[in-house]
């Protein structure tokens, strides 16, 4: 990064602000498009055999970018909060499951040997999804703020809309490790059920029939995200997208 430090928000102009979070938001974006793609194209062959060379290597790629994708979210947070606490707390929790993860789930050679991986699991993703809820938080409030349209809303827009597809996947991804077969098919814990989770989540948040029949618990939570994706674009369309744009914006 440019700029040491935890705290962006203290260090930084407004317009070099508003730069520094165009870039963050298009990173994000970026991530978010290729893990969505991956979760969406590559999950065949992990749930036809995980242990696969194929899988393996599928595995190997979406650990990476998972882990690109969690940094990118802490130095998101950066520019939205002072709380040095805060952003210590968060960047020891993503290390702490970036680092376990990798050491539990490398494919070629697990590194570690977990007896309960449903307990495993159930950690990781109770540790994730605050951590993207707090995010998404932030992110809200920053691009329904200010009087002007600049790049970095738009960008935000987009950032925030994927990623609640992808934090309501973490969810039903939680929540059918809890209880097996909660989406109404049983697949393996891990990569595999998290893309299908995934795969669950755009569907609803695009409109499409899923062909699950989830349990009540998710079935509801999906209305409420459905719900969501389409106010969501009202409030775009009707806050951002009738502000003024700013004359001075230096992109």
């Amino acid at each position: 990064m440019r700029i040491s430090g935890f705290s962006l928000k203290k260090l930084l102009s407004r317009s070099e602000l508003q730069r520094e979070k165009l870039k963050d938001y298009r990173n994000i974006v970026l991530i978010q498009a290729i893990i969505v793609v991956l979760g969406l194209t590559l999950s065949e062959p992990l749930i036809e055999d995980s242990k696969s060379e194929v899988s393996k290597l599928i595995i190997t790629v979406f650990s990476f970018f998972g882990a690109t994708y969690a940094f990118l979210l802490w130095d998101l947070l950066r520019n939205f909060t002072d709380s040095r606490a805060l952003i210590i707390v968060i960047l020891g929790v993503l290390a702490g499951i970036v680092i376990t993860g990798t050491l539990v789930e490398f494919p070629y050679y697990q590194l570690i040997h977990i007896t309960d991986r449903q307990t495993y699991l159930l950690i990781i993703h109770s540790l994730l999804f605050p951590i993207e809820i707090t995010v998404i938080s932030f992110a809200l409030r920053d691009i329904f703020s200010g009087g002007f349209m600049t790049s970095d809303k738009l960008w935000g827009a987009a950032c925030i809309f994927l990623m609640f597809g992808i934090s309501f996947g973490s969810l039903y991804d939680l929540i059918t490790i809890a209880r097996p077969g909660s989406l109404g098919q049983n697949f393996e814990l891990g990569l595999p059920n998290y893309s299908e989770c995934v795969t669950y989540s755009f569907c609803i948040l695009g409109g499409i029939d899923p062909g699950f029949e989830p349990v009540r618990l998710i079935r509801n939570i999906s209305v409420l995200e459905a719900v969501w994706g389409g106010l969501y674009g009202m409030l775009i369309i009707g806050k951002l997208l009738g502000l003024p744009r700013a004359e001075n914006e230096n992109q």
